[in-house]
């Protein structure tokens, strides 16, 4: 008689799941490009530029997190929708495609993992090729173009990743939601910059739907509502990635002051540049206000959003943020954050080995340079 797989001990996929991940990214996208070869030549050499941004970087957090979502709500590793699973997961990553190129693009963002951004590289396509009207318009038309793409693009390898109909009833709720979030999210973020509102209340919201929501509470969703968990698991875990994913964020808003441009693939400083309204700035003028430094504060104010800071600027607002205590104020939010989510983890009946990974995962997402 066989042995019973011991689905609480760590497979193949389970530690190199990006690896599998940027497997299937390729596969899929190795088809929709010979598709688009037979649609024209010059809409192929597009898709290369979206397949070489989608393939060129990043960590693959969501697939990660909606696989040990699934494995957490008992998704056997060796059984036969497992190939499945995983593409339909792997479709988070156009998801996170679509967002990273449209927010470059409202940003005006120059650079992404080290790299031009989308908009950037075809403006200078327009440039490079003496083509006729405006290099940033043509720019910006081909990032709307290729961020929708990668959208419709998602919905295709999800709603045709092979899985069993159920189970692909069960993921559309999460997936219909997680999609209308993260535009409600994207909005949010333009609306709150073109308002100027530097509250807290505002800075929180914003990652709350942008961010949280579609990096680590739906994707958890979504893995366990294929691998058909109840709704009390469903809640235990969207309670977990709420938390995880601000924490998440916030971890971001530090890196986007205090990063180093090596590791996190941007300019110093460029969430400043920006106009980024992000919890720290919030806490940063919400303390100066508070303790009656105005001069402080209209330091912070006039180095939000100007997209000529100079490096010495961006130190000069580093040291004000660290004097200020927002710093502390915003590692102290992710603390409890944490916290919050591991206890939110801890009380729920999450198998294993996904509730140790998760465990895991949470500390690294929040204490990480990832």
């Amino acid at each position: 008689m066989p042995p019973t797989p011991d689905h609480g001990s760590r497979t193949g996929l389970d530690l190199d799941l990006p690896g599998h991940v940027e497997r299937e990214l390729t596969s899929f996208l190795q088809r929709r490009r010979a598709e688009a070869e037979l649609i024209d030549t010059s809409f192929a050499d597009a898709v290369d530029a979206l397949s070489g941004f989608v393939l060129g970087g990043g960590k693959r957090i969501r697939p990660t997190f909606a696989w040990w979502g699934w494995r957490g709500a008992g998704g056997d590793p060796d059984g036969p929708e497992t190939p499945s699973v995983l593409r339909a997961l792997s479709a988070l990553e156009l998801i996170q495609a679509c967002a990273l190129v449209h927010d470059d693009l409202m940003d005006d963002s120059a650079m992404r993992r080290g790299a031009p951004t989308i908009h950037v590289a075809f403006g200078e396509r327009h440039r490079a090729e003496a083509l006729r009207g405006e290099p940033e318009r043509f720019g910006l038309a081909a990032a709307v173009l290729l961020g929708d793409l990668a959208l419709a693009w998602a919905d295709d390898m999800l709603f045709g990743a092979g899985l069993p109909p159920e189970a692909l009833r069960r993921a559309a709720e999460p997936w219909r939601l997680m999609r209308t979030e993260v535009l409600a999210g994207q909005y949010l973020d333009v609306l709150t910059q073109a308002r100027g509102d530097e509250s807290v209340e505002a800075a929180l919201r914003v990652p709350r739907m942008k961010t949280a929501a579609y990096t680590v509470e739906r994707p958890l969703h979504l893995g366990a509502a294929i691998a058909g968990a109840d709704e009390g698991l469903v809640e235990a875990f969207r309670r977990f990635g709420a938390d995880i994913g601000i924490a998440f964020q916030l971890r971001d808003d530090l890196l986007g002051v205090f990063g180093d441009p090596e590791v996190t693939g941007k300019p110093a400083g460029d969430d400043l540049r920006e106009g980024k309204r992000t919890l720290l700035v919030a806490l940063g003028l919400e303390h100066a206000e508070t303790s009656g430094r105005h001069d402080a504060a209209g330091v912070l104010r006039a180095a939000v959003g100007d997209p000529e800071l100079t490096e010495e600027r961006v130190e000069v607002v580093r040291e004000l943020l660290v004097d200020l205590g927002a710093v502390a104020a915003v590692e102290r939010r992710i603390d409890e954050l944490r916290e919050a989510a591991l206890a939110a983890l801890a009380a729920a009946p999450v198998a294993e080995p996904a509730a140790t990974r998760l465990a895991e995962l949470a500390v690294a997402a929040t204490r990480r340079a990832w």
